[in-house]
């Protein structure tokens, strides 16, 4: 009879501790490991619907992003260093701003919210602000979170045994809908 209250006090102390935020680890590393990625992504703002496939080069220091049509086209090529960011469009029309996430807003007419994408896509949450509502399966990755106004699902592929890398990402933020499939990538070496 002691141990049931004991395990429903445990019960209890996780699930409370699992709705808690998520503060950033001491001494986690600033900036996420540098890949490759390619992919889709489907976006719906405002009443309005995007898609296209996606490349994107990240290291440390920058970014690179090409929206492309299906035939491989360049929709756009978005650069975003500590400079700022600049869009370049299919028309050869630029556009920079002082972050993505503005220049995206501004370029396209949704944000993009790079600076967080770049850790949501290793199945991370970012370090820079606390992390709300975590959910974690039974491995302890993370499934789900809020960061930022951001409401993230991570979608792994059962079929891969590791399975330690999402395959989907799902973003919601107001009626922003945001989802990136991940078909292949690589982690790089730095520049």
């Amino acid at each position: 009879m002691i141990r049931l209250p004991s395990c429903a006090a445990l019960a209890a102390s996780a699930f409370l501790g699992a709705c808690a935020a998520l503060a950033p680890p001491a001494g986690a590393p600033v900036t996420p490991v540098p890949f490759d990625l390619i992919g889709r992504v489907a976006v719906s703002y405002d009443g309005r619907a995007f898609s296209s496939s996606v490349r994107w080069h990240h290291l440390p220091e920058r970014d690179e992003i090409w929206l492309l049509t299906p035939a491989g086209q360049t929709l756009a090529h978005i650069v975003s260093d500590r400079a700022g960011a600049t869009l370049t469009g299919a028309d050869r029309s630029q556009y920079h701003a002082a972050s993505a996430e503005t220049l995206t807003r501004q370029g396209l007419g949704w944000e993009l919210p790079l600076t967080h994408l770049g850790w949501w896509v290793r199945g991370e949450a970012a370090p820079s602000t606390p992390a709300h509502d975590v959910v974690r399966d039974e491995r302890s990755r993370l499934v789900a979170l809020t960061q930022d106004g951001w409401r993230v699902k991570l979608v792994r592929d059962p079929l891969v045994e590791d399975g330690s890398l999402p395959r989907r990402l799902e973003l919601a933020n107001g009626n922003h809908a945001i989802r990136l499939v991940i078909d292949g990538w690589r982690t790089v070496a730095g520049p």
